[in-house]
């Protein structure tokens, strides 16, 4: 059986807002196929796009790869992975 993708919004230090798939290792984060939201498009917030996926308003700068260390981390927010099938 295949495992689900591991997606997650991750709000980080300095104001980013990242979306992608989601992993970590000891202090060393990485999401891949992510995209920065630049605009959240949405009114009640990330979680919106957590559960029900990409508004029409949202705009996602698509990025690839992004590593991090896990203390820049402010939160995690889990996505709904069908929802996010195309990230």
């Amino acid at each position: 059986m295949k495992n689900k993708k591991n997606i997650k919004i991750a709000i980080l230090q300095r104001g980013w807002n990242m979306i992608g798939e989601f992993e970590r290792k000891g202090n060393n984060c990485k999401l891949t196929n992510a995209s920065v939201i630049r605009r959240w498009g949405t009114t009640k917030g990330l979680g919106e796009i957590a559960l029900n996926g990409k508004m029409p308003d949202t705009i996602l700068d698509r990025v690839g790869t992004v590593e991090f260390d896990y203390l820049t981390v402010v939160a995690l927010i889990d996505c709904e992975p069908s929802k996010w099938k195309t990230l």
